[in-house]
């Protein structure tokens, strides 16, 4: 193995620390915000009513357990730390550099918090969406500014096609609210690529959930009359990003 070849080893295996990091990082947003709608959030352990989340810098143990009765709460063991800990992996071995890495990296933390929450309630909540996809857009904005390759036009254009196609099928019954409100950021990081790419980050989102869903029934024997979307459009958007990068 060469020095250049060591070199990127070591740059993944630190990439994929600091997405442990940062998966440990969003622990205690999924913890909040995984409630059913019309509440906002919680900061009290389910099982016991203790304040978990009453310190200014909340932290919550990998363990996924209540610090004062023990009991599981939020997301399992492990879960998001390995979840982002793979994401940026997988950002890291695709290649990507500068400003919009950055916004791939960017949709991986906010999109594991987002699918984790829904997963666990079937939403995805505004305080997620919006801050990912004003960081997104902002991280292109200023790959732009450096001279990137890419189109900030093109994102913005993919943004708003996305969120159209979103919002159509939204108007079937088709597609939650929060899914189309989601849309605009994996819309943008796509369609700074390419509209091809665009197209087949999306479409691949679909394919990923209908094969996962299908499965799922197999298995089970049951239909499931609610998809949880979100995770299937963060790893398609993903996946396709970091490909075609």
């Amino acid at each position: 193995m060469n020095e250049e070849s060591v070199l990127s080893a070591l740059s993944v295996a630190l990439t994929t620390a600091i997405g442990a990091l940062a998966g440990a990082a969003a622990r205690p947003a999924v913890f909040a915000r995984s409630v059913p709608a019309p509440a906002a959030a919680r900061s009290s352990c389910p099982h016991c009513g203790g304040a978990v989340l009453a310190r200014r810098l909340p932290v919550l143990h990998f363990s996924g357990r209540c610090p004062v009765c023990a009991e599981e709460i939020g997301p399992r063991p492990l879960v998001p730390e390995a979840a982002a800990a793979i994401a940026f992996a997988a950002v890291a071995a695709g290649g990507a550099s500068g400003w919009f890495a950055a916004a791939q990296y960017w949709l991986a933390v906010c999109g594991v918090a987002l699918a984790l929450i829904d997963l666990a309630v079937q939403r995805l909540p505004d305080v997620l969406t919006f801050p990912a996809f004003g960081g997104t857009f902002i991280l292109l904005t200023v790959a732009a500014v450096a001279g990137e390759s890419g189109s900030l036009g093109r994102a913005a254009a993919g943004a708003a096609v996305l969120a159209a196609v979103f919002l159509l099928m939204a108007a079937t019954g088709t597609m939650g609210l929060g899914d189309v409100k989601f849309a605009p950021t994996i819309g943008a990081l796509l369609g700074w690529s390419g509209w091809t790419c665009l197209f087949w980050g999306a479409a691949a989102g679909f394919v990923i959930g209908a094969v996962s869903e299908v499965a799922k029934m197999a298995a089970s024997r049951a239909r499931h009359t609610h998809v949880s979307f979100g995770p299937y459009m963060v790893i398609g958007a993903l996946a396709v990003s970091v490909a075609t990068a």
